[in-house]
């Protein structure tokens, strides 16, 4: 089976049902007149030791608030908090806090305005660095937008660090599948690699 823009042999596009699992970036913004927001995107990752993106399908508030407030706090999501995610998920106005509609407690962060989700084990403090318009093939105006920042502080709550590790499956991060599927991560499922020396 193919399937394409011209052969929609499937009723969902099976992307996301392929590049999955994927992180979620728990991200919250705040404008200059000290609005919040507060939204779950699955389109994110770390691009570099000290940089992560989020994609946003539209100019959502995430994203504006990012450029305006030039700042933003990546918390993660994990399986304890997964209600309070999709809670953030609902379409609310604009300026309208994801964190009280949650009944999520917010904690300040060291480097950026922005708070952190209170209960989340590990949060990301953001400077924004850029926004990339991801024009399609044949050109036109963008309907995804890439946004870039710069990680300036790290938040990890103590109980998940041992011998100075981050111990990852204990905070049980949960991971977006494609359609309406989660994953959660598993500690029996964990192994180790180690990369092997060159010739």
């Amino acid at each position: 089976m193919h399937y394409g823009p011209d052969e929609r042999t499937l009723p969902h596009n099976p992307l996301k049902a392929i590049v999955a699992p994927r992180p979620i970036g728990w991200i919250s913004s705040m404008d200059p007149a000290g609005r919040l927001n507060l939204a779950p995107y699955s389109f994110f990752n770390a691009v570099a030791d000290d940089m992560v993106m989020f994609s946003s399908t539209g100019r959502k508030d995430a994203l504006s608030f990012a450029e305006e407030g030039g700042e933003f706090v990546c918390s993660l999501a994990t399986f304890d908090l997964r209600d309070a995610v999709n809670a953030t998920s609902a379409p609310l106005e604009r300026g309208v806090s994801e964190f009280d509609h949650a009944g999520l407690e917010m904690a300040p962060s060291r480097k950026v305005r922005p708070p952190r989700v209170a209960t989340s084990p590990a949060a990301l403090e953001c400077k924004w660095l850029q926004t990339v318009p991801l024009v399609p093939l044949g050109g036109g105006s963008a309907s995804n937008f890439m946004v870039i920042g710069q990680v300036v502080s790290i938040y990890v709550d103590d109980r998940f660090v041992s011998d100075g590790r981050v111990d990852t499956a204990a905070m049980q991060p949960i991971q977006r599948g494609g359609y309406f599927d989660y994953f959660a991560v598993a500690a029996d499922q964990r192994f180790e690699l180690h990369r092997p020396k060159g010739g």
